[in-house]
């Protein structure tokens, strides 16, 4: 049981990690040995972190318990964090680690991603460091990439369900897995990375099935997804949305990634971590060229809406942008343009841009994922 002076001493001590370990002069950690030597790998695992934003450390050689990275590696950190600070704080301190003093060895070691808790924010670092992950570091990481969307996808897909079949007449039926359905192109497609060299055979981890049912109110949804390093957040919920879209059994989705080049991956768009790990953050922005190559892929406007996930800050002309926008509204086409999509939904786009296009009768705006049911009911309306 903890008394005054314990508490007291708990206090000084928690005091004490605030100040750092050049305090130790003046203020010293104590109570029982035990609780010191805590206190004293506490201390390391935070001077291991923050000693990054003061440069070179200025204390004197003959100081023993020295501090510099070769004493800890980023697992052995990791670790120790998560078993001496709650998890919450642990969380904090991850999130400095590798958004303020750029860390990148937590991103590069097997054992440290599969201490990470997974979730948006490490999703985020992923996606910006996958460039320098190789073999298991990057089969790891595809691992994070997939239970993240998946659950995202747990917390939206009902939502978005709801309200997408309280707005149509519900006439399809899910697919019939039977080998009358079986789509075997898709499922060849599909699984040729699973192609075992020594034996020359496809492994078939997935087959897929075709409807053979007649579509009702069939709808074509185009998604282009600026690849900017700004729309990090907004890229991870437009995979999923994609993925959602995807399995209604009367939506047919087409789904590309842009910066200055056009990538399709339509035949991964039931596949948010395989579309997440196919990203290139960065780059410029082209989205008169995306614009174009989606209305090449228009074959009923009446029945076509495009979704382009973009931050409105063109780097190509913004006459072929405009033009373009102009077409594909006229043909009867639903055209959107999503400026964020993901929790914070921050408005930062070029409002200029987005006035101009709302103008011309686009839907331009910024997204929360709780408004993201509605948004679609209404395209499916």
């Amino acid at each position: 049981m903890n008394t005054p002076d314990n508490y007291s001493q708990t206090a000084i001590n928690r005091w004490r990690l605030v100040l750092g370990s050049l305090s130790d002069r003046q203020l010293q950690f104590g109570g029982e040995s035990r609780e010191i030597q805590k206190f004293n790998d506490m201390e390391q695992l935070l001077d291991y972190l923050y000693s990054r934003s003061q440069g070179d450390d200025v204390r004197s050689d003959d100081r023993t318990g020295s501090l510099d990275e070769t004493v800890l590696t980023a697992a052995e950190w990791i670790t120790k964090v998560r078993t001496l600070f709650p998890n919450q704080t642990a969380e904090v301190l991850e999130k400095h680690a590798l958004e303020e003093f750029e860390m990148t060895e937590l991103l590069t070691d097997k054992k440290v991603l599969e201490q990470m808790k997974p979730d948006m924010n490490l999703l985020k670092s992923v996606l910006q460091l996958k460039h320098l992950m190789k073999g298991e570091v990057l089969e790891t990481a595809k691992k994070i990439a997939k239970q993240v969307a998946d659950d995202i996808r747990k917390k939206l897909e009902n939502d978005i369900r709801r309200s997408v079949l309280g707005r149509i007449d519900r006439n399809s039926s899910s697919p019939v897995h039977s080998a009358r359905n079986l789509d075997i192109n898709k499922t060849i497609r599909r699984n040729l990375k699973n192609y075992d060299v020594e034996r020359q055979q496809i492994m078939l981890k997935d087959i897929y099935f075709s409807s053979r049912v007649r579509r009702y109110n069939n709808k074509h949804v185009i998604i282009a997804i600026d690849e900017s390093g700004s729309m990090t957040g907004s890229i991870i919920y437009s995979a999923v949305m994609a993925q959602i879209i995807s399995n209604l059994p009367f939506a047919e989705v087409k789904l590309i990634i842009f910066d200055t080049s056009i990538v399709d991956l339509s035949d991964e768009a039931d596949d948010p971590a395989q579309v997440l790990m196919s990203v290139q953050l960065g780059g410029g922005t082209d989205i008169g060229s995306a614009l174009g190559y989606c209305e090449s892929l228009i074959g009923t406007p009446s029945h076509t809406c495009v979704i382009v996930v973009t931050d409105l800050y063109e780097g190509a002309a913004r006459s072929r942008l405009l033009n373009i926008s102009k077409n594909i509204i006229e043909s009867g086409a639903k055209l959107n343009f999503l400026t964020a999509l993901d929790e914070e939904a921050r408005p930062s786009y070029d409002r200029n841009l987005g006035q101009i296009l709302a103008n011309m009768g686009a839907f331009v705006g910024a997204l929360t994922p709780e408004q993201l049911g509605n948004y679609i009911g209404r395209i499916f309306s």
